[in-house]
């Protein structure tokens, strides 16, 4: 089965407990330290569109972009009955974003970049923000740290809702550092039997001071980093941080 094909339906509900809401208001606050006026933004790896929704709602004009069909037919659902310009969501990897035109912020949110594994994919992706982020313009994403990744090794977790669990086993690899979800989910059919399904994803460590010399690469400048959802640094330990970064005139 291929990623997400499984836990596109229920992922919704089992995200339930994240505050999509604080984390639109933060990155509104890191919006502002654009240097043009934002009013067309890219939710890069969107997902099923909680982030894309909000900020919509908020009066930007969305773009959501994301590798899973699965996911988008979520997100296009979520964002049918919204006011104003709908977002437009397309199907692409993020090494391979590919806009009809240039927005003035970029947002990638709750981990996504982590999914990209491979450093070289990472690179590719930065570079591929620059081309459609206007000069001036803002990128803004956040990552899991290695000290969360590794944290995770050995663990089971079990998240139980209504109609779906999901029990989810991590495993952390130190050489390449990655860290594999196996993931077991079961939902209630329409006769009451349960249907399992298996999807197995995988997220790679990154350093702080890697992303940001590949995003001085890529041509960002005023690169900042920040603690999860605080506009002062990461912490010693921190689990999340955030990134913002102007991409360069030249």
């Amino acid at each position: 089965m291929s990623s997400y094909e499984a836990l596109a339906g229920c992922y919704d509900a089992l995200t339930e407990d994240v505050d999509y809401a604080r984390r639109a208001d933060f990155l509104e606050k890191l919006m502002r330290r654009s240097r043009i006026p934002v009013h067309t933004v890219l939710d890069l790896a969107c997902g099923t569109g909680s982030m894309t929704y909000l900020l919509a709602q908020r009066g930007y004009e969305l773009i959501g972009a994301d590798g899973s069909e699965d996911m988008l037919s979520a997100a296009r659902e979520k964002c049918a009955n919204l006011t104003g310009e709908p977002p437009v969501f397309l199907h692409q990897e993020m090494p391979k974003l590919d806009l009809y035109g240039t927005v003035e912020a970029a947002v990638c949110c709750l981990d996504s970049l982590n999914y990209l594994t491979s450093p070289r994919d990472v690179q590719k992706t930065l570079f591929r923000l620059r081309l459609f982020v206007e000069p001036g313009g803002i990128l803004i994403f956040d990552v899991n740290t290695p000290d969360k990744l590794r944290g995770l090794d050995g663990q089971v977790f079990l998240d139980e809702r209504e109609d779906v669990y999901c029990v989810w086993r991590t495993e952390f690899e130190k050489r390449s550092k990655i860290c594999s979800y196996f993931m077991d989910i079961f939902k209630r059919q329409a006769d009451g039997s349960w249907r399992r399904s298996f999807e197995e994803h995988r997220q790679r460590a990154y350093e702080v001071e890697e992303l940001k010399a590949w995003l001085m690469e890529a041509g960002f400048v005023n690169i900042r980093t920040y603690g999860d959802c605080r506009m002062s640094g990461p912490r010693e330990g921190e689990e999340r941080v955030y990134f913002s970064a102007i991409r360069g005139k030249s």
